[in-house]
């Protein structure tokens, strides 16, 4: 019996791409492969990408199931939209691939999950000092408006979620491929396995390694004891050491290589954007307890002190993964 994964050999692989919640860097990273793209629309037949084709979703929906071999969908679960997509290109799709840190684990929008979505919408719409809306108007699902000729026509949009959820949270997926973005050369590696039939079994990670980002860092560390944490904007690193050894919160120990280190080699800390290490059920919490095990606390207000230098512990812990960590969202009177 024929795997769902594999592709037929009658044809060139059919490639698709999509864009949910998420700020276009993925689609971005695909271009970034440079002239490689030609051999990709050469060796594949491209059948839904609407950042670059002109496809409807009525296009997808006339397609047979299973018709795409292989769909790369980028971006957080956030609206209605996002949701109906990932369960069309699911039934279209021999093979699913979460692509990116938004579709793995929630990525920046899964921060969202710190507040309620009442309190977004206000934000945005109401309370922005840069806003003029008067009459306190908030997005609506359904509306009826008047056109032209004066007839009334009702407006259907997407709905917005109280909760950024993965691609995984959603729908069936066969692989992940980590990073925010993930990096070029990696990209091609995963899009070279797709056009040469020798993805590995299903569930596997693509485009990253079994190792942490420590493992590609060139910076020699000596695990120095510390007092605190300092931001990088108020210091200046030195790009000789490891940044954990100057006070600087860094990810890598918890963080899954394959990326190559570029954050380090910029003399700035890894935000852990390539998700969490193999076995590892919660990023967040691997980080905090690398972090915590280099401080030099004697008594409880040693380590409240030590708290105190990081402002924004959840931005980074959970900067790329609060979907699809243990925590998943801030309880808010919408939750009860």
């Amino acid at each position: 019996m024929t795997d769902a994964t594999s592709i037929p050999a009658a044809h060139k692989p059919r490639l698709a791409l999509y864009w949910a919640s998420s700020c276009g860097g993925c689609e971005v990273t695909v271009l970034d492969i440079s002239e490689r793209i030609l051999d990709l629309a050469a060796r594949a037949d491209i059948v839904f990408w609407p950042a670059v084709l002109d496809v409807k979703y009525e296009d997808v929906h006339a397609m047979p199931d299973r018709h795409i071999d292989v769909c790369l969908f980028n971006g957080a679960i956030r609206t209605d939209e996002n949701a109906e997509l990932a369960r069309l290109l699911r039934a279209k799709s021999r093979t699913l691939i979460a692509f990116g840190s938004c579709a793995v684990t929630g990525g920046i929008p899964s921060l969202a999950n710190n507040y309620s979505r009442d309190s977004i919408l206000r934000a945005s719409y109401i309370d922005s000092p840069t806003t003029a809306n008067p009459a306190g108007v908030l997005p609506q699902h359904r509306v009826m408006v008047s056109t032209d000729s004066g007839a009334e026509v009702e407006l259907d949009l997407p709905a917005f979620h109280h909760s950024v959820r993965t691609l995984a949270q959603t729908v069936p997926v066969d692989y992940t491929v980590p990073g925010c973005p993930p990096v070029a050369d990696q990209v091609w590696n995963v899009l070279s396995a797709v056009l040469e039939g020798r993805l590995p079994a299903r569930g596997a990670v693509l485009g990253a390694s079994n190792k942490s980002v420590c493992e590609d860092c060139l910076r020699p560390r000596h695990e120095k004891r510390l007092q605190g944490f300092v931001r990088p904007h108020l210091t200046k690193p030195d790009p000789s050491h490891c940044l954990l050894d100057q006070g600087i919160a860094c990810l890598g120990p918890a963080t899954r290589g394959g990326c190559g280190a570029p954050c380090t080699k910029a003399n700035m800390p890894c935000r852990g954007c390539y998700g969490a290490m193999p076995e590892v059920d919660d990023q967040g919490l691997k980080a905090l307890s690398a972090l915590a095990s280099l401080l030099e606390a004697r008594e409880p207000k040693d380590v409240e002190r030590a708290i105190a230098t990081i402002p924004d512990p959840l931005g980074t812990f959970y900067r790329f993964g609060l979907a699809a960590s243990q925590l998943f969202r801030t309880r808010t009177q919408e939750d009860a």
